[in-house]
């Protein structure tokens, strides 16, 4: 298929490019740069069925032309603010980010008759609850702007699925992590000891516990439910079985970097690591296991593999 990725430069982005291309389909990628990265593509660029825009998306104008010329018939939508800590004092981010670029595409695709589009949203949009979150748990409050902004192009992509014959995979992710990667825990805290191998220092009480999914099998589990979901609007969460504390994931890193003893781990206190985030949260992934697909490592054995990789990457 003739397949678009948006912020296919990026962390998860650039993964899904490999799989993609080496299932055969033929690929066109735009990214502004502004978070992902050449080198993450750099291997594709020569490839006959990648072509690669820099393009922000929400550069209308720009996109329709991208599609005018494109002929696409399915978009993977991964355009997104990753640093959901800054939107909390520039609260326009994840409307522009998030939502005005979600807009953007799916009036791209209408405007050129594209059906398709797996959006990459995220249990963000729940908020806090202490129950085990099936895809239609409700009423849904996000406490975070990058939550409120993933719930609205949840709505929207919705409403076009609805009024204009579209098609739809909402794919809720859960916290990843792996090579490429460009924010979150392993990036923060390992990024610390590059300044400073004496100590790091976690956002909460460290009592934080969460699912993490390796980014490659997050992105195959997209590809399958993309693949094997037939309805007109499918909605679904993607995860591990079991969740980590974040105080086990900074034991992680420090015995990986054979550090264990010699680094002085801080926390900053508190339940949560910052104004919006959600401290604990379980998906109930019977959905997406009746379908069939399940994740095949821990988040502990996710997490180790990950900075085994992002050892080398990161420079240590």
């Amino acid at each position: 298929m003739n397949i678009l990725v948006t912020g296919g430069a990026g962390f998860i982005g650039s993964h899904l490019i490999d799989l993609l291309l080496d299932q055969g389909h033929k690929l066109t990628c735009v990214d502004n740069l502004y978070l992902g990265r050449i080198k993450n593509i750099q291997h594709r660029l020569e490839d006959k069925n990648f072509k690669f825009y820099k393009l922000d998306v929400l550069n209308l104008k720009g996109l329709k032309e991208v599609f005018k010329k494109s002929g696409f018939s399915a978009v993977f939508h991964l355009v997104a603010n990753s640093d959901i800590k800054q939107s909390s004092t520039d609260t326009k981010l994840d409307l522009k980010l998030n939502f005005l670029s979600t807009y953007n595409i799916l009036e791209a695709m209408r405007i050129n008759n594209v059906r398709d589009i797996v959006f990459a949203s995220s249990s963000a949009i729940f908020g806090e609850t202490d129950k085990l979150i099936t895809e239609d748990a409700g009423p849904l409050m996000p406490i975070s702007f990058y939550g409120a902004s993933k719930l609205a192009a949840e709505a929207y992509i919705s409403a076009y699925v609805h009024n204009f014959g579209m098609r739809a995979w909402l794919i809720r992710f859960p916290n990843v992590v792996g090579g490429r990667a460009t924010h979150g825990i392993l990036y923060d805290l390992m990024h610390q000891l590059k300044k400073n191998v004496r100590r790091i220092k976690v956002l909460g009480n460290g009592e934080q516990e969460k699912p993490y999914l390796y980014v490659k099998e997050l992105v195959e589990g997209m590809v399958f439910i993309w693949q094997k979901a037939k309805n007109n609007y499918n909605c679904f969460n993607l995860g591990p079985v079991s969740t980590i504390k974040v105080s086990r994931i900074a034991q992680i890193i420090l015995e990986e970097l054979g550090l264990k003893g010699k680094t002085l781990i801080e926390y900053s206190g508190g339940e949560r690591g910052w104004s919006g985030d959600v401290p604990r949260y379980r998906y109930s992934l019977d959905k997406v296991k009746k379908l069939g697909w399940r994740a095949q490592l821990s988040p502990e054995e996710a997490v180790r593999l990950s900075v085994r990789e992002l050892k080398k990457e990161y420079g240590f």
